[in-house]
């Protein structure tokens, strides 16, 4: 049995295999992005792809306390349409 990296959603607060989240990044000069291949430089947070967390998380601006920064509009739209991709 091996050992899967977990990660918590910042949103719902669940625990999940790193790979089932999406990781979102503010790097060194405070730009933040989203990070498909979850090796970017940066502070990281992770989110569930799923329609609720990506609400959740804006209402509450749980993504912008886990970064220490604002987090643009853009990067909600990009992940709702990731999401939509998805499922």
């Amino acid at each position: 049995m091996t050992n899967r990296p977990q990660r918590m959603c910042v949103a719902c607060r669940s625990h999940e295999e790193k790979r089932n989240l999406v990781r979102i990044v503010r790097s060194s000069d405070g730009t933040v992005s989203v990070d498909l291949t979850g090796k970017a430089n940066g502070r990281g947070a992770y989110l569930c792809l799923n329609k609720e967390c990506i609400a959740k998380s804006k209402k509450t601006n749980a993504l912008g306390r886990a970064l220490k920064c604002e987090i643009d509009s853009e990067i909600y739209s990009l992940l709702e349409s990731k999401c939509d991709g998805n499922g």
